[in-house]
């Protein structure tokens, strides 16, 4: 035997040895039992273990190591093992520390599990489905379902964390063991809920923890119960999203605002705890007066003015400025500016005060309307060209239109580029100044007088005039006989032949004559025809054509041929 320093000692020892070997009663050495043995021998790989066997087991020295590396157990140290296997023939026997521990703590969760009692757990860290926890050495898995009552927002944040848990089933042969901390939630839950049940009613000061937050309210905690704070309930100013008040995990008190016992529901609210900023508004915001707020929001449609806290109005986008077409109120304003406001109407039942910034300033219509009234004539930059008209600048923010049809009286004018651009400085006359529509109307060819006023005497029904071809189209001919005057010889007044065809013995640039048929100013037409001229020429020849042998003295054959010639002529 080891450590034996005398021959005495040896003899002695062996003796005892011999006599205990003798005596010993294998019988309980069973295979997969746990036995008491003692430590006799340690080297850096194995330690020799005395179980009362034939020989000493010996199993490796890294089973009784301690997380620093060190050996746990000395010399004479009594230890619990695992028989493994032993074999009575050979005399030998292998053991196990480990298994033994093993089979140590899973009795001990066995009768965790037999007692419904607690156990404590580190979890180490993330796997598919759920969690690894350590219980004392035995690696259990907790599913993801069986981590909170919620889903958790962030799993990762478990880890390396201490909790307690209940244990759902235990597998030796497997070694699985599977634990739930959300049972014992549940349980809590549920004890705190049958208490806060006995005691809750509308009206009551209760605190929380906030626990969900969401885009229309945040769900709190009560201690067995969850309660709603809806958005509306928070405050009794505007607010976008709760996270402006409200972070997770926030310690709350709150007051009941309806409870319904049969489905659990409780309803908070937060403002309600101070006085609502609404009553007498009437009196503090009279209609009129003018004060000064923040922006706090902008929308589509205008502007959110904080008067007080608690207390919003609305600009709308039609009452921030006299002049400016806004297509949204970022182009006046931003939020955290600060504004003067006119108050324009107060609601207080709906909570709603309506406002207005552009009445703090004079309307510039009504001075605009004294200062330009009709027939004056003025000056101005041409701002902008679209193909209805022309947009003169006036004064600041105000603009004139000059309408396409009031460029010219005579010219055909199909895009005012075609003879203005932007910058250039034009003379108009103001035609109209609608102060409640907003429009300021010029006109150009209004500076002179207006040439068709004249046309119905100059250019009388029945007279023939003389002018140039200026545009051929199928339903006839437009003839310029003046400047800027145009008639229209309508293809049947043409020269009696079919309308089709009509017109290609003309061609533009030609003088012709015609006879006025039709005539008015109001309506601009000038209606001539050829063909009537050319009647009368037809209803003439006759009569000439008899009195012609009397007077001249020409016999047949010569009056033939003169007829022809003449012919010829018009021709």
């Amino acid at each position: 035997m080891a450590n034996m320093e005398t021959g005495h000692d040896l003899d002695f020892n062996f003796e005892n040895e011999l006599e205990n070997y003798l005596n010993t009663d294998c019988s309980d050495l069973e295979e997969g039992s746990i036995v008491k043995g003692v430590v006799v021998s340690i080297d850096n790989d194995n330690i020799l273990v005395d179980v009362n066997f034939k020989s000493e087991g010996q199993i490796p020295t890294s089973e009784f190591r301690d997380p620093s590396g060190n050996v746990a157990v000395a010399v004479g140290d009594k230890v619990d093992v695992f028989v493994v296997r032993k074999n009575e023939q050979e005399g030998s026997i292998t053991l196990s520390f480990e298994k033994a521990k093993r089979m140590q703590l899973f009795d001990q969760l066995e009768e965790v599990q037999d007692n419904n009692s607690i156990i404590k757990g580190h979890i180490v860290r993330r796997i598919k489905g759920g969690y690894t926890v350590d219980l004392c050495g035995i690696e259990a898995f907790l599913p993801g379902s069986h981590v909170d009552l919620r889903p958790v927002p962030d799993m990762d944040a478990l880890v390396n964390q201490e909790f307690e848990f209940r244990i759902l089933k235990i597998n030796r042969r497997r070694s699985n063991v599977i634990v739930s901390r959300r049972v014992l939630l549940e349980e809590e839950r549920d004890s705190k809920r049958q208490d806060l049940l006995s005691t809750l009613e509308e009206g009551q000061i209760v605190t929380g923890k906030a626990k969900n937050i969401t885009d229309y309210g945040v769900f709190v905690d009560l201690g067995g119960l969850d309660g709603l704070l809806h958005i509306t309930d928070m405050s009794w100013k505007r607010i976008r999203h709760p996270k402006e008040m409200i972070t997770l995990g926030q310690e709350l008190e709150l007051k009941v605002l309806s409870f319904d016992r049969e489905n659990n529901k409780v309803s908070l609210g937060l403002k309600q705890l101070v006085s609502d900023p609404w009553q007498d508004i009437t009196d503090r915001f009279p209609v009129n007066a003018k004060y000064t707020g923040k922006v706090t929001n902008l929308v589509d449609y205008g502007a959110f003015v904080e008067l007080e806290s608690g207390v919003e109005g609305l600009v709308h986008i039609t009452e921030m400025s006299w002049t400016r077409k806004l297509r949204h109120p970022s182009q006046m304003v931003k939020v955290g500016d600060e504004v003067e406001v006119i108050i324009l109407g107060v609601d207080g039942e709906k909570k709603r005060i309506s406002l207005g910034m552009k009445q703090v300033r004079p309307n510039p219509w009504e001075l605009v309307a004294e200062r330009y009234p009709e027939g004056t004539i003025l000056e101005g930059v041409i701002k902008n060209i679209t193909e209805f008209g022309m947009f003169i600048g006036i004064e600041d923010g105000i603009d004139g239109l000059i309408h396409v049809a009031d460029i010219s009286w005579t010219k055909k004018v199909r895009h005012p580029s075609e003879i203005y651009k932007v910058g250039d400085v034009v003379q108009a006359k103001v035609l109209t100044v609608n102060q409640e529509s907003e429009k300021f109307a010029l006109g150009i060819k209004q500076l002179t007088e207006d040439p068709w006023a004249h046309v119905p005497a100059t250019y009388p029904v029945g007279c023939t005039v003389k002018g140039l071809i200026t545009n051929i189209t199928d339903f006839g001919l437009f003839v310029e006989v003046e400047e800027g005057i145009e008639g229209l010889v309508h293809v049947t007044e043409l020269n009696g032949k079919k309308p089709k065809g009509a017109t290609e013995t003309f061609k533009e640039g030609q003088e012709i004559q015609a006879k006025v048929i039709h005539v008015s100013a109001e309506e601009r037409r000038l209606g001539l025809s050829i063909k009537q001229i050319r009647d009368e020429e037809e209803r003439r020849k006759p009569k000439e054509f008899h009195s012609g042998p009397q007077e001249s003295g020409l016999n047949l054959g010569e009056l033939l041929k003169q007829a022809s010639e003449e012919n010829e002529d018009h021709a």
